[in-house]
């Protein structure tokens, strides 16, 4: 494996990335950054996640806006002067979704509709919208998902992703944009917003600390991608003609990262052989998917550098050296439990 190739160019490029300080924006950030692109960041911090962009501030081409995407005089001010929108924002995960499902609706349906309302007429190239493979929902038997396979969405999460999915491809003949969606798969490895309500950080991080693992149904199917190969496969589209990315859908991931739980299990057991694991059956997400990335692979030739193994032995290794030690209740910097919000109660949605 290759740790870093060279990124695309941004050439001084300006582009608005809406949740950047969150845990795959602020990689993105830093990967831009690095690229050449000049950044403006705007996010709300709905977890007191401040400190993932801590590190940029001073940078002469990022720009930090703490402001709420559904506040429209502000998400107007923001986009003074870019080229290129990558909307990422929003409350992210099925179970903070079901926590807070008015504040859901409010942020990821009303607030996305008031953005699109305002991204026309402003001379923008490619607006990118990141959404889900969980938009499969349960898919039967061995069958690969393709972009056009069937979606049955079964949370409020991929409901809100499926429903601004076709409200962003409706817009064709109407909007001087190039709108593209990218269905990611389920992140994983190490950010500056880490997460340990992800399956493969959650699994590390539990079988490192020798606490019991219990894994629901092992035998469902799920894709993985790294955080930086995210950014990555973001940072080929904006370099990528506008006109030949508009109103197309992009399976993100690697076919190699296709995983059963049962599979990362054995994965993470291959370096912490002393692990304790149960399972159980029926348990409350039966989501079951298998996908197919032959699309972004031929047209942006993007094919993920990391596996999951390599980012297995990256938090390890993270772990060895003593990060995240602090990480004790839910309630904390390191997973989307619990949002910071007006109306939001303080209950935890783990």
């Amino acid at each position: 494996m290759t740790l870093e190739t060279a990124p695309c160019s941004g050439d001084d490029r300006p582009v608005l990335i809406v949740g950047g300080a969150g845990y795959i924006g602020s990689v993105l950030t830093g990967h831009l950054l690095e690229a050449g692109w000049r950044v403006r960041s705007l996010d709300c911090l709905l977890y007191d996640n401040g400190a993932a962009v801590a590190p940029f501030i001073g940078h002469p081409r990022f720009e930090f806006v703490r402001e709420d995407l559904t506040d429209r005089c502000a998400f107007t001010a923001v986009l003074e002067d870019v080229k290129d929108v990558v909307l990422l924002a929003g409350l992210v995960g099925d179970p903070v979704t079901k926590a807070y499902p008015e504040i859901t609706r409010r942020i990821n349906d009303d607030g996305h509709d008031a953005m699109l309302d305002e991204l026309a007429g402003r001379g923008l190239d490619h607006v990118v919208f990141v959404s889900t493979c969980s938009n499969y929902g349960l898919v039967e038997g061995d069958q690969l998902t393709h972009e056009t396979h069937e979606l049955k969405p079964l949370s409020l999460y991929a409901q809100s992703k499926v429903r601004f999915e076709k409200r962003l491809l409706g817009v064709r003949g109407k909007v001087d944009f190039s709108p593209t969606v990218l269905r990611f798969a389920t992140a994983f490895g190490l950010s500056g917003r880490m997460r340990f309500d992800l399956t493969i950080n959650e699994f590390t991080r539990t079988l490192f600390r020798d606490e019991e693992l219990l894994v629901y149904d092992a035998h469902t199917w799920r894709p993985y991608c790294h955080v930086r190969d995210f950014a990555e496969v973001i940072a080929r589209l904006l370099a990528a003609p506008a006109a030949d990315m508009a109103f197309e859908v992009f399976n993100a991931g690697g076919d190699a990262n296709n995983f059963t739980k049962q599979m990362i299990v054995d994965a993470i057991m291959a370096e912490i052989p002393s692990g304790r694991v149960r399972y159980r059956e029926h348990g409350g997400d039966p989501r079951s998917y298998r996908v197919n990335f032959a699309k972004i692979r031929d047209r942006l030739g993007f094919v993920p550098r990391f596996s999951v193994e390599d980012g297995i032995r990256e938090l390890i290794a993270a772990m060895r050296q003593g990060f995240f030690d602090d990480v004790s209740v839910p309630e904390s910097f390191y997973g989307n439990w619990v949002v910071r919000y007006p109306g939001a109660e303080e209950t935890s949605a783990a």
